[in-house]
């Protein structure tokens, strides 16, 4: 059975949204920063294969990949070394993706909640948040790591205690992502997810997940599902 959020006898009460790659452009920073630091450790990868190969992963996560699978020796506060460096970078070079403010700010002015679930640490998305501008947009209470739970993604953690801080039914959730990973999580919470990926590119299918090309799509989609339910938009 679909999610109540967006079936039309049923009621969507929270937006839940990743934050890299549907908020703020840092993959592209981020992965090629990995990228430089595993070339270090005896990784031949490209920067343009790392964007493709580590977007979305945890660090901890990654770490366990290279080694089991790479073969590589990475030291135990890797992880922590890469997220304060990551801190760092997003100081400096942290980009919203374009129309985010914006949509941000449509959502709100339909009258619906949102949170922030991200795999990234609060200490990431402040400095993400606070480079771009965001944070007059997004309390620090909005904001949920599954780093800082120590349950990234594709476990189901940081949406449910998103949907538990803001009190409503997991199933009356819709989460807007960007990668498998994210999308898979959103699955497990039992939500319905929005999976932001140009749509020529392959994707899993599961009743519940839809699809848009580009964030400019998401507040027409969110409006003719509220339609949908008897609201007025």
């Amino acid at each position: 059975m679909l999610p109540a959020c967006i079936r039309p006898d049923g009621h969507l009460r929270l937006i839940i949204f990743d934050c890299d790659g549907v908020l703020i452009d840092s993959e592209g920073p981020s992965c090629r920063m990995l990228a430089r630091e595993l070339r270090k450790a005896g990784l031949e990868i490209s920067d343009d294969e790392a964007v493709g190969r580590f977007a979305g992963k945890a660090l901890t996560a990654l770490k366990e990949e290279m080694q089991d699978q790479a073969g590589l020796t990475l030291p135990a506060d890797w992880p922590t070394r890469m997220q304060h460096a990551l801190v760092e970078l997003m100081q400096s070079e942290a980009e919203t993706i374009e129309g985010a403010a914006t949509m941000l700010r449509e959502i709100a002015a339909l009258g619906i909640p949102y949170r922030i679930g991200s795999n990234s640490s609060k200490l990431e998305m402040d400095a993400k948040f606070g480079r771009t501008g965001l944070d007059a947009l997004i309390t620090p209470q909005q904001i949920h790591s599954a780093r800082d739970m120590g349950r990234p993604k594709p476990d189901p953690a940081v949406y449910l205690s998103a949907a538990k801080s803001q009190g409503v039914k997991p199933e009356d959730c819709l989460v807007l992502e960007d990668t498998e990973t994210g999308a898979g999580a959103a699955h497990a919470a039992g939500m319905a997810c929005v999976l932001l990926r140009p749509l020529d590119l392959p994707a899993t299918s599961w009743p519940g997940l839809l699809r848009i090309g580009h964030l400019g799509e998401f507040v027409p989609l969110v409006k003719r599902i509220l339609r949908s339910q008897g609201h007025g938009t």
